[in-house]
């Protein structure tokens, strides 16, 4: 079965775009809307699997798409929502993840255009995972605090860490690093083990160490 999508875009013609490129890819678009209450009646009507939504959209052309977005995520958990953004705001992607980073991504416009990443993000959000654009996280890396545990981190750590953020997993950070899976699974230990997140938290501290990265 394929996966249903909600595209919510003022523009007309990237929204047209889109719906193009996401059917050509095999998604079945059940909706499209150009403001946002009309993309949370859509999503109520059709429940789709991955609701992709512009940030700034009418009414207020502000960040009408944003709030729309965060109130699917808190009354419609099932349904994955990726944010399109014209500008890598890290305030954004910050509430957008909250205190839950599975089924949500955030990317900027700019990877519509990669096609086969943007396919892969929509993909991904589907199936609980979570995709920051890695301009974003790029940013958040760069930020600098006192007593920081991330500072712990080898460079190579980092570079994991700043991958696991973007919503990749062990053996798509090994493939793009060049390493073997395991090499990669060393580091993500060393990785929970430095951030003191606990073992019996299991395959969450994957999801706590990304929220640390994304805090601090």
């Amino acid at each position: 079965m394929s996966l249903r999508i909600v595209i919510a875009e003022d523009q007309a013609l990237l929204r047209e775009g889109m719906v193009r490129l996401l059917e050509d890819a095999g998604f079945e678009v059940v909706a499209e809307a150009a403001d946002a209450p009309d993309l949370l009646r859509k999503v109520g009507a059709h429940k789709p699997d991955v609701a992709v939504v512009d940030v700034q959209m009418p009414p207020d052309n502000t960040d009408d798409g944003l709030r729309a977005a965060l109130d699917i995520r808190a009354t419609r958990p099932e349904v994955g929502v990726l944010v399109l953004s014209q500008f890598a705001e890290e305030r954004y992607a910050i509430d957008l993840v909250g205190d839950d980073a599975a089924g949500v991504g955030y990317l900027l416009k700019d990877r519509v255009s990669d096609f086969a990443a943007f396919a892969d993000a929509v993909r991904r959000v589907a199936a609980g995972g979570l995709v920051l654009d890695p301009t974003v996280v790029s940013h958040m890396l760069g930020r600098r605090r006192r007593d920081d545990p991330l500072d712990e981190l080898t460079p190579r750590e980092r570079e994991v860490l700043e991958l696991m953020a973007e919503g990749r997993t062990n053996r798509g950070i090994a493939e793009l690093l060049v390493v073997t899976p395991a090499a990669v699974e060393k580091h993500v230990t060393a990785i929970f083990s430095k951030l003191d997140l606990p073992a019996e938290t299991g395959d969450h501290r994957r999801v706590l160490a990304v929220l640390a990265f994304i805090r601090r």
